[in-house]
């Protein structure tokens, strides 16, 4: 069994905001807890022959760049200084299995920090700077459920790949 962390989905007060964003840290604070106690090269392991990429470093440092990408690109308007490249779209997951657990896991938790001062300050209806791909706007709030959904989504890859890796289960 996985080690517990200390996590909740229960917010500490019941307005959107706050409901919003302990969603948001409880997944988040899930997909760590799925990577606790290994090492680097179980973290490495590519368990599925038909999807190489996907492995839990893979996997964090993906979340970690989505985050980027959904805060810092889409909706603050900044260049893309991403890894992936148009050759290349699924890099951060190829490349993390370069990078120790740990690191990846204090780079997750780093940006995670600086999305989470961003959402602090900016009203939920804040739309972004940058239109997606079929020319909407999206708001914040739309952000941070579009960040819960796919963290959320993940968590169960991370879940399988960790009871592959070493036969743990848990939240």
């Amino acid at each position: 069994m996985i080690a517990a962390m200390t996590r909740t989905d229960t917010p500490p007060a019941w307005d959107e905001r706050t409901q919003l964003t302990t969603f948001l840290a409880y997944v988040r604070a899930t997909a760590r807890a799925k990577c606790e106690g290994l090492s680097d090269e179980d973290a490495r392991k590519a368990h599925l022959p038909g999807s190489p990429l996907m492995t839990l470093s893979g996997l964090i440092n993906h979340l970690r760049w989505v985050e980027y990408f959904w805060f810092r690109v889409v909706f603050l308007g900044e260049e893309d200084q991403g890894p992936w490249t148009e050759e290349d779209p699924d890099r951060e997951m190829r490349i993390a299995v370069d990078i120790p657990l740990s690191r990846l896991l204090t780079e997750y938790a780093e940006e995670a920090a600086r999305h989470d001062e961003l959402v602090a300050a900016h009203d939920l209806d804040t739309r972004a700077q940058k239109e997606r791909q079929d020319g909407s706007a999206v708001d914040l709030r739309w952000i941070l459920l579009h960040l819960i959904e796919e963290t959320a989504r993940h968590n169960g890859h991370l879940d399988i790949l960790r009871e592959l890796t070493d036969g743990s289960t848990g939240d």
